[in-house]
């Protein structure tokens, strides 16, 4: 319902938030301003304007999400330490005797399951340096396999609840569990990894060659000297596979993702700093509170409270019924439509401020379309749309950024338009299997 509250000089709520949003987004655009202060000012014009009271805004904000993406990042952060995602990518390219074909997929399946239980930027963080290494010794171009592992990241966090902040949000709207991603989507991710790897290997793969003697100095290398605290593997290992399983047990447990990832943070920080001295104890808590990337987090509180202006105003209410009008009632209509227009979206601008945006149009749509059990094909479609979106431009995805900002420092530049080359075919034909699949599952 709109808002009663009273707005700066009786102007109208609906444009007044309309505005605010609009200029926020093209702010994002520009990439002239951090984000998180764009979502802060933003969210403080809501309240200024009168669209918003302060607990108005403090209600809008999903700490769920919130504390799910703390505590993952905690976890993450100190288990990064050991040492043992490295480990699995040398194993991974030891086991396929360091060929240059075989490499590319290894790299590109590990990239996707990390991703799929990290998020995106941890992985490609920890998976390039090791990539410019092997491919270093190799002798061969870095270029395709850093294309690869972009893409792969993307759509491998579509596959579980925790791999990319749009699942994250869409989860904490609906009370999604774990493993209602992992059922849903699991096997579209699966069938376009595939696909991605067969375009790759036909592009590049089965072309490259390495010399036999730098295939051997690969072999050579010690993955166990890639893990540097095995204490801390086994224990920030065991944590993570608790929490886990934690988030496939929460439907059972009745307990949110974000507490159950948030204790486990909790746990791990025991751990870690069990038996030191005082002073290093609290060293280290702030050392791993300090790997939490506080920008993410306050840029989707800001984000949160914008989203919920307008939903207090009305707007995305009166989105919704537009949408609907459009569709004609049709979940399969709104399901495709979905599924492209946030894809197209989503290669444009960053997805998390999209998705934050919908959730509330999509949710508007269910009493005309016959609730939340037969809108769900349009909420996957969000999901897949938005997650596969950030393949599209190198702008579209935080990762794609990451991994394009360590190519330059290593002198293997990635430019906006040859990635556009790869790219809009990658994304285009992965969106289209989306669609194939949703079409299948749900409306044959």
């Amino acid at each position: 319902m709109p808002v009663e509250n009273a707005v700066l000089f009786g102007w109208n709520p609906m444009i007044v938030s309309t505005v605010i949003l609009v200029v926020c987004y093209a702010i994002l655009f520009t990439e002239k301003m951090n984000r998180a202060v764009v979502a802060i000012i933003g969210a403080a014009a809501m309240i200024f304007a009168g669209v918003l009271t302060q607990e108005q805004a403090i209600e809008g904000i999903d700490f769920n999400t919130l504390a799910l993406l703390t505590g993952m990042m905690v976890i993450v952060g100190i288990a990064e330490k050991s040492g043992m995602f490295q480990y699995v990518a040398v194993w991974g390219a030891q086991r396929v005797k360091a060929s240059p074909r075989g490499l590319m997929a290894v790299l590109a399946l590990v990239t996707a399951m990390f991703s799929a239980v990290l998020d995106n930027v941890t992985t490609v963080l920890l998976i390039v340096p090791v990539t410019f290494q092997i491919t270093h010794q190799l002798k061969i171009n870095a270029y395709p396999y850093l294309i690869m592992e972009i893409f792969a990241s993307n759509i491998g966090g579509t596959a579980t609840l925790i791999g990319d902040p749009p699942n994250i949000l869409i989860g904490s709207a609906l009370n999604m569990t774990f493993m209602d991603f992992v059922n849903e989507l699991t096997p579209v991710v699966a069938v376009t990894m595939l696909a991605l790897i067969g375009v790759f290997d036909f592009a590049y793969g089965r072309k490259t060659s390495a010399a036999e003697k730098d295939r051997k100095a690969v072999m050579k290398i010690r993955a166990a000297d890639t893990i540097t605290d095995k204490k801390l593997l086994c224990k920030s290992l065991s944590v993570l596979l608790l929490v886990i399983a934690g988030f496939i047990s929460a439907e059972h447990l009745h307990i949110a993702n974000g507490t159950i990832a948030l204790l486990g943070a909790a746990v791990l920080l025991l751990i870690y700093t069990y038996g030191k001295s005082h002073e290093e104890r609290d060293n280290r808590v702030e050392e791993a509170f300090n790997l939490v990337d506080w920008t993410t987090i306050f840029f989707f509180s800001g984000l949160f409270a914008i989203v919920y202006g307008l939903e207090e105003a009305g707007v995305l209410q009166l989105l919704g019924n537009k949408f609907t009008e459009f569709t004609e009632g049709s979940v399969e209509k709104t399901t495709m439509l979905v599924l492209w227009v946030s894809a197209v979206l989503s290669a444009a601008i960053d997805n998390i401020p999209f998705v934050a945006t919908m959730i509330p149009v999509l949710e508007a749509m269910e009493p005309e379309l016959g609730g939340r059990d037969a809108m769900m094909p349009a909420w996957w479609a969000l999901s897949l749309g938005s997650c596969f979106g950030g393949n599209g431009s190198l702008i579209a995805a935080s990762a794609n950024v990451i991994v394009a900002g360590m190519a330059q420092r290593e002198g293997h530049p990635i430019h906006f338009g040859r990635f556009l080359i790869w790219s809009v075919p990658v994304t285009l034909g992965s969106v289209l299997i989306a669609a194939a699949y949703l079409h299948l599952r749900h409306f044959m």
